[in-house]
């Protein structure tokens, strides 16, 4: 299943995504029944999420640069979730959009290696998102494996602060001891584009601090969520966004589970390009 894993890196391949729709941003899925619209909350859940996800899919196509799935909503349901996650994933990579898999892995040595080679086993993945609690030996294994990692730094819960803002003898905060170590590592495996294929996930609720996580890591491009139903806006965080490339603007809640005007997937496909034009107009591209 590794044909798409082309010689490209992924922070190469994720620019052009973003080039080919004018706008860094990506689409969360993470499909709950109870929010799904009514007709689809009868169906079992795997058929449920199934045609929810393949409306999402068809809806945010050509507006949206890269969409990513919670694999917790596709587990919950056992096997069946995570074959329809596989089958999902290369539905979403034939539309041209780069796939973000948020497994929030954090194991290291031969068990990273399986977890990195399972994030194809079922279907495409160009980036993972990975816990770095365990340091070099939990991200490492991921990028070796030609995947883009999307790392925890800064997390919009509020339970993040009691570990990443803690301070070090330094001065630094763990967070940014975390920053650091990825803008090391990360050089290793940086794009034609100057871009590393080692990000980090940096939440939009905290633009003083993504700013100057910023400037400790040039390099990485930053997944950014909490834009919309989290109060986030991307005024807030424009200067993340290096030249246009340097962060993903991540947005679930207020792009899939949208107020009704019209049918679910007009109305999905509206709050998406909504946050397109947002996103152009604050662009410092």
């Amino acid at each position: 299943m590794m044909h798409h894993m082309t010689c490209t890196a992924p922070s190469d391949r994720l620019c052009k995504a973003i080039d080919s729709v004018c706008t860094p941003l990506c689409v969360g899925l993470d499909p709950v029944i109870e929010k799904l619209p009514e007709e689809l909350q009868v169906l079992p859940e795997k058929e449920a999420f199934g045609a929810f996800c393949l409306g999402v899919l068809d809806a945010i196509e050509g507006i949206a640069a890269a969409v990513k799935f919670q694999s917790a909503c596709f587990e919950r349901i056992g096997s069946q979730g995570v074959q329809l996650l596989g089958e999902l994933r290369q539905h979403a990579h034939l539309k041209g959009l780069q796939v973000i898999l948020d497994a929030k892995r954090g194991d290291i040595g031969i068990s990273a290696e399986h977890y990195a080679q399972a994030a194809t086993a079922d279907g495409p993945c160009d980036w993972i998102t990975v816990n770095p609690y365990l340091g070099v030996d939990g991200i490492e294994p991921f990028l070796e494996a030609g995947l883009g990692v999307f790392c925890l730094v800064r997390t919009s819960n509020l339970g993040g602060d009691a570990i990443q803002k803690q301070c070090l003898e330094d001065g630094r905060s763990v967070a940014d001891s975390v920053a650091d170590l990825l803008t090391e590592l990360g050089s290793n495996y940086l794009g034609s584009n100057g871009w590393s294929n080692l990000g980090a996930v940096v939440g939009a609720t905290k633009p003083i601090e993504a700013h100057e996580l910023r400037e400790r890591m040039p390099s990485q491009i930053f997944l950014m969520p909490g834009i919309g139903a989290q109060g986030a806006t991307v005024n807030d965080v424009a200067s993340c966004f290096g030249n246009g490339y340097g962060a993903l603007a991540t947005a679930s809640r207020s792009v899939i589970y949208p107020r009704a005007n019209q049918d679910w997937q007009t109305d999905i496909a509206n709050a998406c390009k909504n946050l397109q034009e947002d996103l152009k107009m604050n662009q410092l591209k």
